[in-house]
């Protein structure tokens, strides 16, 4: 999971700079929802699989999981990174790839692309901006799950006995 969270950023940096846009968004496209499937999935793989404690007198899986003792260090941190994942897959995502194809009919409709220099209609402000919008809401729930993720490394690393 924290690779999946740290890979991702520069990623997309180095891709774009080597495809074209369309086909940047088109590979985006692809790889986004199996990425937001994982980041759904490993949490509650995670919270599954968790190991037992002698230390702190915790049972494995989810007992352990959601006994008093973990609820911040293990079951919050777990429930941060499967919502995110959630929101990402059934609502950010879908969202963003309809702007993304009401930004290419728009672009057909003005003769320009959405990343051209302005100026653009006004359709295509309102479209741009959706779309960093909804990008910006993403990259904020990918940062919150990268940090839920350090808490629940650290939590972990803790146990190692």
């Amino acid at each position: 999971m924290p690779g999946l969270s740290i890979l991702k950023t520069p990623t997309p940096y180095h891709i774009i700079t080597a495809l074209p846009r369309p086909q940047f968004a088109a590979l985006q496209q692809k790889i986004f929802p199996i990425y937001f499937g994982i980041q759904t999935a490993l949490p509650a793989v995670l919270a599954l699989t968790y190991p037992r404690s002698l230390l702190l007198g915790t049972a494995s899986g989810p007992s352990g999981t959601f006994a008093q003792v973990n609820r911040w260090s293990v079951l919050a941190p777990l429930t941060i990174m499967f919502l995110g994942g959630l929101v990402n897959m059934v609502f950010v995502g879908p969202v963003t790839v309809n702007i993304m194809k009401d930004r290419k009919h728009q672009e057909t409709k003005d003769g320009k692309k959405s990343y051209d220099p302005p100026p653009h209609s006004k359709e295509m402000q309102e479209l741009n901006k959706a779309f960093g919008r909804m990008h910006g809401i993403s990259s904020l729930i990918n940062l919150g799950s990268l940090l839920a993720t350090i808490c629940y490394g650290i939590s972990f690393a803790e146990r190692i006995q």
